[in-house]
């Protein structure tokens, strides 16, 4: 299930941001207060956009294990809609990530009127360049992101075909 974030989701978020495995593509794992801004940021992206990463909660028993969402980069000049996922390490390859991406870019194209959206992924990241993949997306090109080479992965509402998760 998938919902906005709400303050009291720090602790559960620290232990996915902060964890070195789950974060070994970016910078650096991040720490308590890093997490708490990213929180922040998807608070203010909800008023500012209309719309930003969601938490993603366990259907079986409400627990807190990632989140997946549209939100609005700045890539090659342009802005675009990015789809983004994390799911907690212990939940890796259950489809989590799939199947909130295809909630995902379902909302993006139906509810945000989107023509197209994007996923961001370090060439290295082969599990998520596999979610990106299994959502119907292709690399379109590569790009610095973050002082890092990222694919840049899209598609389109006219070839989106709403995957099955697994």
């Amino acid at each position: 299930m998938l919902r906005r974030y709400r303050p009291d989701d720090l602790d559960a978020l620290l232990g996915i941001l902060g964890d070195p495995e789950t974060m070994r593509y970016y910078a650096h794992p991040f720490t308590a207060e890093e997490s708490k801004l990213w929180i922040d940021r998807q608070l203010d992206r909800y008023e500012r956009d209309g719309f930003g990463l969601w938490a993603m909660d366990l259907r079986e028993d409400g627990r807190f294990v990632g989140n997946c969402g549209p939100t609005a980069q700045m890539v090659d000049g342009d802005r675009e809609v990015e789809i983004g996922w994390h799911v907690h390490r212990s939940l890796w390859g259950r489809g989590l990530a799939t199947e909130a991406g295809a909630a995902c870019v379902g909302y993006a194209f139906e509810r945000l009127d989107l023509d197209h959206v994007i996923s961001l992924v370090r060439p290295e990241n082969v599990a998520s360049w596999r979610v990106a993949e299994k959502l119907g997306m292709w690399v379109d090109r590569t790009t610095m992101h973050g002082g890092y080479v990222h694919r840049v992965y899209t598609v389109s509402r006219e070839a989106w075909d709403r995957p099955t998760p697994g």
